[in-house]
């Protein structure tokens, strides 16, 4: 038995497409059941829904073979546990969006970093945020948060924040504007370097199936 740890959301729709290349369906709508694994066509074949915090841990320790996460989950998970037992072999193409900061629109962010001001600045992406103002030599206090973030410059609790930027509609729509691009965001599958080992009958060509499919999609949004 194989087992795919997937988080509920944006992933889990993106994914849904990938895995019926490879000839793979999930029974089920995390959406609406309670149940957290789910089977699939296949009977060597299961998805667990996780937290997406979560799917490097499941993968690295076991409780999953195989998973898909984001890259901004990953680079978190690596800056705090390392990397050691996971193995990412394909960067999916989906799940696209982009790390940014953003700032009320009448905060002069350029202007307060050419002064050398300290700034406060909310996210989730502690480490990735602390390594983008240390390159650029910019001083921060940082909050941590976890949701609700364009809250933070409105309220006065932060300068700035950092975090996951889509269509940009979120920010406008809370009078928020994107002042830089920190990096580009996409989906990776990552795999439990054991179980590839020990499993690399079932692994290797899953993998290599949603290999195809990613280039496949690829290919069609060119």
């Amino acid at each position: 038995m194989l087992t795919l740890a997937l988080s509920k959301g944006r992933i889990f729709e993106d994914t849904l497409p990938m895995l019926a290349r490879a000839g793979i369906t999930v029974s089920g709508d995390p959406e609406s059941t309670r149940k957290l694994i789910l089977p699939t066509n296949r009977p060597d074949v299961r998805v667990v829904l996780v937290r997406a915090s979560d799917v490097p841990t499941y993968v690295r320790y076991g409780g999953a073979d195989i998973g898909v996460a984001g890259l901004d989950v990953l680079r978190e998970y690596f800056a705090g546990s390392g990397a050691d037992g996971l193995y990412l072999p394909v960067d999916l193409g989906i799940a696209r969006c982009r790390l940014s900061v953003a700032v009320r629109h009448d905060f002069d962010y350029a202007g307060q970093v050419k002064q050398g001001a300290r700034l406060r600045v909310a996210t989730k992406y502690l480490h990735m945020a602390r390594e983008h103002f240390a390159t650029k030599g910019v001083h921060v206090d940082l909050v941590k948060l976890y949701g609700s973030m364009e809250l933070a410059p409105l309220t006065g609790l932060a300068d700035a924040i950092v975090d996951l930027v889509s269509t940009g509609g979120t920010l406008k729509a809370n009078g928020l504007i994107e002042v830089e691009h920190i990096m580009d965001i996409s989906a990776r599958l990552i795999v439990n370097q054991a179980a590839l080992k020990t499993r690399t009958a079932l692994l290797k060509p899953l993998i290599d199936q949603l290999r195809q499919a990613a280039q496949a999609t690829e290919e069609a949004a060119a």
